[in-house]
């Protein structure tokens, strides 16, 4: 799965659009200029996978276990098909994680578009169908 420039730009778009942005404050109180990029997306409010971010973390790092698990089984030279089977357990493994996200997107930031609008909504389920699309072609 690939990301483009463009993939990037779009999402930071429709992230603002079900969250919108407020200015971050020094300990002070004082306003702090907002700019569109990871660090500042935490302040945006929650997303849709909040409330099971710890849940999340959780299953990314036991996938990334499987991953290592993968490295640790060529460097032990052990037999390809239980390679393969690992392969095939990993990638199941981020499968669902996926899905499980775009539930959560749907849940939540494809409800709060349908009560701004059926503009919104249609924005949503556009973006929802494209990361549906990005997912079958993995």
């Amino acid at each position: 799965m690939t990301t483009t420039d463009a993939d990037t730009t779009g999402s930071a778009a429709a992230a603002a659009a079900c969250h919108p942005r407020q200015p971050d404050t020094d300990p002070r109180g004082a306003a702090q200029t907002v700019t569109d990029n990871a660090e500042t997306s935490a302040t945006s409010g929650p997303h849709g996978y909040a409330q099971q971010k710890d849940a999340h973390i959780k299953r990314l790092r036991r996938i990334e276990g499987q991953i290592r698990g993968l490295q640790r089984m060529l460097e032990e030279d052990v037999y390809c098909i239980d390679i393969l089977t690992q392969v095939s357990a990993s990638t199941k493994g981020l499968q669902s994680f996926g899905l499980q996200l775009l539930e959560e997107h749907l849940r939540h930031c494809v409800a709060y578009a349908a009560v701004k609008g059926p503009e919104a909504i249609d924005v949503k389920v556009q973006e929802a169908t494209k990361a549906i699309e990005r997912m079958l072609r993995t």
